[in-house]
């Protein structure tokens, strides 16, 4: 970083960032990018949300959202009082006195970080950067990657981070589907390359969310999300690993998790599942092991939580192939299936990385035949990983659909699913969630995985 600080072109943005005079640009309009840029309008910010995506453009300036966190009542309530617009022409990131990238993350099939989006969102910036502006990185990556990465392309056009523009990282905490946290009740993590970046994100985001959370460096915030995540990721392998184990021995795990949970001290409870979904539980540990390779040291726990996480989905389909044969003695060469839950969490839409695409692609190999029900995610969308399953329809669920398939195998635990229906029609159940016995359904066609 340049050490001669411009403090008066900080001190111009801090106070334009005060009295709401300054314009919010967010690059990326997603699950972490839209709800931030509701925030920012909320805020008094007026905001402009770019995406290439020119289809999803067309309907948020219509005021249709794609996105359960932010409304069509808020999205129009900000385009009415002209807070928020959105746009694919990127010239106009010029307008902009503060830019935030949420752009995505994921990892290549050596399960090596792909900085692409990053990278390439940083070009574009640095083709219309001018002085003055805030530069804040808010996609999940390694620790070095604002200082190493982003930094050298902001400044390949002359100027300098810290003197002509500042530049930081603040972590997205999205939850989707969590009701009692939103975008302006989460603390934020920030920090800024140098102390006048330090000063200008602090006032950016504390104008924005109810509390701030700064840390020393761009370095300390990016291992912030990621220890999160690798911490999450660790707890899931560890039951995941205990409920192979404890099915073995002929206890329930889920009775046993809810039990320990009962100590109000030193357990936090964590519960299985057909695998992780997401984009960042099973993909941003996978950063740090690739980062901590520079300095040649492993990364044990969590590379063995990731094995772990990625073998869940193939136990599933052993369980499941165990309980046809046992019950109505149906290979599953022959067997028809439907999935509950295309999602990667209850009550969302999201279906990123889910588990219920690795369960699809596995039974498929053995000839079986899938169909699913999700009452959020009801057609398949282009996805990177698994394009084969494009469009693909959710059937409608019906007492007589149900009683059409050998077995019903639960992958999310949606909320808007009528479960006493599947329990009284579906020939065997396979519950991945531990949904019927959380609802006190007990019938003898249901078998835990």
């Amino acid at each position: 970083m340049n050490e001669r600080v411009d403090v008066s072109a900080s001190d111009d943005l801090a106070d334009r960032l005060a009295r709401r005079t300054a314009v919010a640009g967010i690059i990326g309009l997603g699950y972490v990018g839209l709800p931030l840029a509701a925030a920012c309008a909320r805020g008094g910010f007026r905001t402009v949300g770019f995406d290439v995506d020119d289809a999803k453009v067309v309907d948020l300036n219509a005021g249709r959202s794609y996105i359960d966190a932010v409304p069509n009542a808020t999205l129009a309530e900000h385009i009415a009082d002209g807070r928020f617009s959105a746009t694919s022409d990127m010239a106009r990131l010029g307008e902009c006195d503060v830019i935030v990238i949420c752009v995505p993350t994921p990892l290549s099939k050596q399960r090596e970080p792909d900085l692409k989006y990053v990278e390439a969102t940083s070009e574009t910036i640095a083709r219309y950067l001018r002085p003055g502006q805030l530069i804040v990185l808010e996609s999940t990556t390694y620790p070095g990657t604002t200082e190493d990465v982003v930094r050298p392309i902001l400044e390949q056009g002359g100027l300098r981070s810290g003197k002509d523009f500042f530049l930081g990282f603040s972590p997205e905490r999205e939850d989707p589907g969590n009701t009692s946290f939103r975008t302006t009740t989460i603390p934020k993590v920030v920090a800024g390359d140098g102390p006048a970046a330090a000063k200008v994100i602090e006032s950016f985001y504390g104008a924005v969310v109810d509390k701030v959370v700064a840390v020393s460096s761009p370095k300390v915030s990016e291992a912030v999300k990621i220890t999160e995540n690798v911490f999450r990721a660790v707890n899931i392998a560890l039951v995941n690993e205990l409920k192979v184990i404890y099915d073995a021995m002929g206890i329930d795990v889920w009775e046993v998790i809810d039990a320990a949970a009962t100590k109000p001290f030193g357990f936090m409870p964590f519960y299985p599942g057909p695998g992780l979904g997401g984009h960042c539980i099973p993909i941003d540990p996978f950063y740090l092991t690739w980062k901590s390779r520079e300095y040649g040291l492993p990364t044990r726990f969590i590379e063995l939580a990731g094995e772990i996480n990625v073998a869940m989905p193939r136990y599933v389909v052993t369980r499941l192939e165990q309980a046809l044969d046992k019950s109505l003695q149906v290979s599953l060469s022959r067997a028809k299936v439907l999935i509950l839950g295309l999602a990667y969490k209850k009550n969302v839409s999201d279906v990123r990385e889910s588990p219920s695409f690795q369960l699809m692609e596995i039974l498929g190999r053995r000839g079986t035949h899938v169909d699913f029900h999700d009452p959020h995610a009801t057609v398949v969308p282009p996805t990177r990983e698994h394009a084969e399953f494009t469009g693909l329809r959710s059937v409608d669920l019906s007492a007589q659909s149900i009683a059409s398939y050998d077995v019903v195998l639960v992958a999310t635990d949606h909320d808007a699913v009528d479960y006493a229906l599947v329990a009284e029609n579906a020939k065997l159940i396979v519950d991945t969630r531990n949904v019927f016995a959380r609802r006190g359904i007990e019938a003898g066609n249901i078998v835990k995985a």
